[in-house]
């Protein structure tokens, strides 16, 4: 009986599974690597947990998101649905892609938090050292 139960559990479990297929069409990280200065007054804002800067780079340039003090995410501002000229903005710990009016979140890798898109913003690691920041992904 007991083995039933685990092998319907398993089944469950595993039809529940969502496929991965469709993100093998999202749009892939180009190499990177960019290093700035925390201490350049373009990043001053970016010094503070929950602030934010704009740094060139990437495919349509890049978000710096201070997330805690002391951890920092980056992201490409290129809309990750759509053939968007315009670069994603960044508003209440959100990306949003003005062509589609998609969002993404920055706390949470770049998830979509809209209905319907499956593909993540583009995140990038970002290393600190002192007061220098290396963007980058590899």
């Amino acid at each position: 009986m007991f083995k039933k139960i685990i092998l319907l559990f398993g089944l469950i479990v595993l039809s529940n599974c969502s496929s991965n297929e469709n993100l093998a069409n999202c749009i892939q990280s180009l190499p990177l690597s960019v290093n700035a200065d925390l201490n350049n007054p373009n990043l001053i804002n970016a010094q503070v947990p929950g602030g934010h800067a704009e740094i060139a780079g990437g495919n349509k340039g890049l978000i710096l998101f201070n997330k805690n003090g002391t951890g920092f995410v980056a992201f490409d501002r290129l809309c990750p649905a759509s053939d968007c000229n315009s670069p994603m903005t960044f508003e209440n710990r959100l990306l949003k892609c003005s062509c589609d009016n998609s969002t993404y979140s920055v706390d949470f890798g770049g998830a979509p938090q809209t209905n319907g898109f499956e593909c993540p913003a583009i995140e990038y690691r970002v290393l600190r050292n002192g007061s220098s920041i290396r963007i980058t992904n590899f």
